[in-house]
Formats: C-alpha cells, structure tokens, sequence
C-alpha cells in the first residue's frame, strides 16, 4: 500500500489521543455515610493521630485523602474517618471530612508575615500562662494573645503562674476593665483552681517559653510525660514544646500545649474583628468611616466610638487595637 503524502491527509485520517487533562472528571464525591467521627490530637510529618468518638484510650492514625486536597487539618480539628479504624499497630484510616470548626486560634510570624499559623482548632478557652515573674510579665504578648482569643472566638483566661516569686494584684488591675477571668497558680501548691477550670472543656495553653507552662500541663495530665526547661540566665526561656498536642484531662475535658513562641503576630486580625467582640462598641463602629481603625484622634478623628454612652471598656478596646497595630501602649 502507497503511503500517503502528508498534504493528502485530512481529520478523518488522523487518531487523536486525548491527554490526561481532557479526560471527563465526575464532581461528584463519595458521600462516607459510614465513616467514623474523630477529634484530631497530633499531626506529625503528614500523619494525624485521632481520638475516635473523642475518646483517647482509642487512637487512630491518619491521612488526609486525596480528595480534600491542600485543606489544612490541626488539632482539635473534629474529622471523619473512613478505612481501618482499628487503631491496630500498622494500619492507617483516611481524613475524608474536617467539620465545620466553632473556633480557631491563629497567629503570624510577625505583623508583616502574610501566612497565617493555625495554632489549635474547635478550643473553648484560650489560657494564657504568663509568669508573674522570673521571667517578668509581657503585657504587649498578653494584650496580643487576647486579640487574638476575640479574634477566634475563644474565652480568654489569664493563667499567672510563679505567684509564691511575686503578687498578681497590679497586673490583674490592668485588665481588670475587660473581665477577663483569672486563675493564679503557685510553684508550691497543687493548680486546683485551673483544673476546674479546665474540666469538661477543651481549652489551649500559650505562652513564652519558660513560664511553666509544660509543668502546669504535666500537673493536670499526669501521664502527659512532657519535657519542662529552666529559665536560661538571660531570662528568656529554652523551647521545651515543638507541636502542638492534646491531652485528655483525667475527669474529662482536653488541653492543648502549643509551642512556646516568642512573639504573636496578627497580620490577620482586623480591628473591626477586635471591636464585633465587644457588644457596646460593635454597633456604633459600622457608623465609623472606613478604614477607621477606632483608635480615636489623631489617628482615627472621626471615630464614634467616644460617642457611645458606656464608655468603661474603651481605653482597655483601644489598647488591644494599639497593640494590634503595632502601637506603643
């Protein structure tokens, strides 16, 4: 058979394999009616160990399903689980679904950094664990903490601890305006305060490194077994917590140690965020121009916010929005 020039060829002459990318793709997912419910307590290198049903004597690893994509998973994620749920030596179950979350606790390298860190998702409270002394108090890290936990949607809690080395009064009077609820611990004295107020719920610990926050967690979750560090000689704290883990709490209840950080970012806060958590404020701040950043005159002249009749809680408003700004406070 003669074989045809190349100019005699037509459509009809030539096969065409389709590439990879014209194949048709369903949008259609499977629906997992049957997969299991899971709290996720650890991520490590790709892998996610659950809690199924939440319950920590049963524990599962996992990977995220193809399907889910790039969708990011933390702890205290509520997830579904299909595949072998067993927990058995060996075997590994699929993230197929993450919940809808009720909270979550962001931060940023630094006010400039566009990549937002997800500390710890679905927390109730937030326990902010800062050292009465040894080392000294950072007002700036607890005003940006609290954004942060209003921010989240989580209940702020001042967690003080190192009260036998110095007293607590001038330091709560400085929030005192926000009711802020406290719990004060001692280096001598079992923390009974602070595990009923962490009972029955899940709450996150953040703080600088050295402010015993590992040891408060090793008090309250006994088997917890993690690694406490001195205070070096320039006070500042050695990093004892690398990831964030949750713990079950003996009588029921979670607490999630965070990694002790050095300095909280909030690159993705905005100060109408800070502002809808405070009841007598957020009505009045949809009047304000925009871009008004409530910080009243001269930065902001024409906020309303001086306008509002109650205006107890405004200078302690206004010091969370300097410090989320980067203002000197």
């Amino acid at each position: 058979m003669a074989r045809k020039n190349w100019r005699d060829l037509d459509e009809s002459d030539v096969r065409v394999r389709p590439g990879k990318g014209s194949r048709p793709r369903s949008k259609r997912r499977p629906s997992h009616a049957d997969a299991t419910s899971a709290m996720v307590i650890a991520v490590d290198r790709g892998r996610w160990t659950c809690a199924v049903d939440d319950d920590p004597r049963h524990q599962v690893t996992a990977m995220r399903a193809r399907e889910l994509g790039r969708t990011p998973v933390v702890v205290g994620d509520q997830v579904r689980l299909v595949g072998d749920t067993s927990g058995d030596p060996g075997t590994l179950a699929r993230i197929v679904r993450v919940e809808d979350r009720t909270s979550l606790l962001r931060r940023t390298a630094d006010d400039t950094d566009p990549y937002e860190r997800v500390v710890v998702a679905n927390a109730e409270q937030l326990l902010i664990v800062t050292a009465l002394a040894d080392p000294p108090p950072r007002t700036g890290f607890i005003d940006r903490c609290l954004v942060a936990s209003y921010a989240g949607g989580l209940q702020p809690i001042l967690c003080l601890t190192k009260a036998d080395l110095a007293g607590a009064d001038d330091l709560l009077s400085r929030y005192a305006d926000l009711d802020v609820p406290s719990v004060v611990t001692r280096h001598d004295e079992e923390p009974r305060q602070l595990a009923e107020t962490v009972h029955g719920k899940v709450s996150a610990l953040v703080g600088h490194s050295g402010v015993g926050k590992s040891t408060l967690v090793n008090r309250l979750v006994p088997d917890a077994s993690l690694a406490t560090g001195e205070v070096s000689a320039i006070g500042k704290g050695r990093h004892t917590s690398v990831a964030a883990v949750a713990l079950p709490l003996p009588g029921g209840g979670w607490v999630v140690d965070t990694p002790g950080v050095r300095s909280f970012g909030l690159a993705h806060v905005t100060a109408d965020d800070i502002v809808a958590s405070f009841d007598e404020f957020a009505e009045a701040a949809e009047e304000c121009p925009p871009g008004c950043g409530h910080l009243g005159p001269p930065e902001d002249p024409d906020c309303v916010l001086d306008d509002v009749e109650d205006k107890r809680r405004l200078p302690s408003l206004r010091r969370l929005l300097a410090s989320r700004a980067g203002l000197e406070v």
